[in-house]
């Protein structure tokens, strides 16, 4: 992996929370092992990022192994919840949520700690946690640079297909898309209610991996990479982060018909010569 540099750009000593799906992905291990957010800690951390993964949270001091989550840690909540009444029901109900209280608490604060978040949200793909995020984030001003890629099955245009002369099978697959919903989204549009929360120029269509997985050794194919083959990202991520490490981006104001300045991007610089505080002055040393 590149060595990361010093100094040299606006995201030297930033923070970043990296929020998406992790309990309803295809294969938890594999997401924890080759997914998404391995590759773009990478890339942020050759910027000196510092990068907060809810796969490999930070240590806590004096509370050891506080909220760390791993492959299985969601199926011992689910063998124990229960809608049983009484003293053994509440009693199991409790210990699944502080059980997980852990993990959202710990999760919560490394948004609030990060100076900006990267969430990725596939609109086939369940999720709750990653919408709090998102909320809480923009709650408090903070960028989310949203990544929503084309959604598309075409295993079951093939299985359509395949069913056609057979009415049964034709009438019971139409049934089971409507129970799951399956709803493709070919234009990767994000769910609505997060486009005003987010605002119009924080969103992607990918990540755009494939320019860079010569640099940063990533030889494995990983499902994104297949996808994003078959549907090159309009607007990828990496590529914006790069310019962001140069140069803030703008937003666009409806009212002056134009790009302004987007203040949502505090980034400190505690390497200034001039001390703007004693809070900051141990920093320094």
């Amino acid at each position: 992996m590149p060595r990361a540099q010093r100094n040299s750009g606006l995201l030297q000593g930033a923070r970043v929370y990296l929020s998406g799906p992790m309990d309803f992905v295809a294969s938890r291990a594999a997401e924890k092992k080759l997914g998404w957010r391995n590759r773009v800690s990478q890339f942020l951390q050759t910027m000196g990022t510092t990068v907060f993964d809810p796969w490999f949270k930070p240590d806590v001091r004096g509370l050891h192994e506080y909220g760390r989550e791993d492959v299985k840690s969601g199926e011992r909540i689910r063998q124990r919840w229960t809608y049983a009444g009484g003293k053994a029901g509440a009693k199991a109900r409790s210990w699944c949520a502080k059980q997980f209280w852990e993990t959202l608490h710990i999760d919560l604060r490394m948004v609030d700690t990060s100076d900006f978040t990267i969430s990725y949200c596939p609109t086939n793909i369940y999720s709750v946690g990653t919408p709090h995020e998102i909320i809480m984030a923009t709650l408090q001003h903070k960028p989310v640079l949203f990544v929503s890629p084309p959604i598309v099955f075409p295993v079951l245009h093939e299985l359509r297909e395949h069913l056609q002369a057979d009415a049964r099978g034709s009438e019971l697959l139409q049934r089971l898309e409507m129970e799951i919903p399956i709803k493709e989204n070919p234009r990767g549009i994000p769910s609505l209610w997060y486009i005003p929360l987010v605002g119009g120029e924080n969103f992607f269509d990918g990540f755009g991996f494939a320019p860079y997985r010569k640099r940063f050794g990533w030889k494995a194919d990983i499902p994104i990479d297949r996808h994003e083959k078959l549907f090159p990202p309009r607007r990828p991520l990496l590529p914006f982060i790069e310019k962001l490490n140069a140069r803030l981006p703008k937003k666009w104001d409806s009212k002056l018909n134009r790009f302004v300045p987007d203040d949502d991007w505090l980034l400190w610089d505690f390497h200034t010569r001039k001390i703007r505080g004693k809070h900051v002055e141990s920093i320094r040393r």
